[in-house]
């Protein structure tokens, strides 16, 4: 028998969390505790081409060209599985994954990885989702993978079931001419790793306030964003990562993510913006801090977070779109 198949390649954006997801109500499907709502980046990416191969006895899969084992392979071949499961097919893949920004170090990589994937599978192995079943389908891999597939500014839908647990757009990507200026301040593993973190998180006391609160806390950052009420919606975003981050403190065992240079760029951040420079921090489980400013601030507030000692690179990102096809060769016989 011959099989077609396409080799195709597709690009996602990790995003940073606004308001943010921490903890889950279902495990197994990653339902989280409650909405999130996110900014896709532009110069935070990961490229991921995937090909289903007759010869292959097993998935072989690289990640920055380097050949991937263990629980990680097992993650991504589960995730394969589930795909090969809706195509009807049978065959192995080979994967190859690029990130042009370090991994596992708190700057989203496990949604931009696996959004990537979830596009270019499915496309490969001959399916057509909608953008609603590609982020379920991202989603089973790694919940913040869900808002990597919509474009611009999301919202992610907690559900109570696999259907209705989602992202979408709340605004398209040229909405808003803000800016995410990260500093990186680490570029080692996490210690703990954020799926570890959700499973402690109902053992801080702090946790079911946060989660009271959160109907409002969405209410007030999406007309902030609606009305481009740029101080509101950056006190919003601070105080939200404050919050998670003080649930993680919390938490048993603590998750103390942040670096010396984590708190050096915020007090900093606190300190322009006292001065006339205005921009907010927010920081996602990891120790690098994301600054949030207008875009004409953008170029200004890069040249000081550079300067910082402990700071080792700074990345400017636009809002942009979500996971997009980039390549699909024509049908190849195998």
């Amino acid at each position: 028998m011959v099989n077609r198949f396409m080799r195709a390649v597709a690009t996602a954006p990790a995003n940073i969390a606004l308001i943010k997801y921490w903890g889950k109500k279902d495990a197994r499907l990653r339902l989280p505790a409650n909405n999130s709502i996110s900014i896709n980046l532009s110069d935070i990416t990961t490229t991921t081409a995937v090909e289903f191969l007759n010869e292959l006895s097993d998935d072989m899969i690289s990640i920055d060209n380097e050949t991937v084992t263990g629980d990680e392979k097992t993650r991504i071949s589960a995730h394969l599985d589930r795909i090969r499961r809706m195509a009807g097919i049978h065959l192995r893949a080979k994967v190859e994954s690029k990130n042009n920004f370090p991994k596992g170090t708190g700057l989203a990589s496990s949604a931009s990885g696996f959004a990537a994937l979830s596009l270019a599978a499915s496309t490969s192995a001959g399916l057509t989702l909608s953008e609603k079943e590609l982020s379920i389908l991202a989603r089973l891999g790694s919940g913040s993978a869900c808002r990597s597939i919509p474009s611009g500014i999301v919202e992610w839908k907690a559900g109570t079931s696999d259907n209705s647990s989602y992202a979408y757009s709340l605004f398209p990507a040229n909405y808003w001419n803000i800016r995410d200026v990260i500093a990186i301040v680490g570029d080692e593993l996490k210690k703990v790793s954020s799926t570890e973190g959700h499973a402690a998180v109902k053992s801080s006391p702090l946790y079911k306030v946060r989660i009271r609160e959160m109907p409002q806390k969405l209410r007030q950052i999406k007309a902030a964003i609606r009305n481009r009420d740029f101080s509101e919606f950056g006190e919003i975003c601070e105080a939200e990562a404050l919050n998670m981050h003080a649930v993680m403190m919390t938490s048993k065992p603590a998750l103390i993510y942040w670096m010396p240079t984590t708190l050096r760029v915020m007090h900093q951040i606190i300190d322009w913006r006292s001065s006339g420079l205005e921009s907010y921090f927010t920081i996602d489980a990891g120790p690098n801090v994301h600054a949030l400013c207008v875009a004409d601030d953008a170029l200004k507030l890069a040249g000081r977070l550079s300067l910082i000692e402990g700071v080792r690179k700074v990345i400017v990102n636009l809002p942009t779109d979500g996971a997009t096809l980039v390549e699909g060769t024509d049908l190849m016989d195998y």
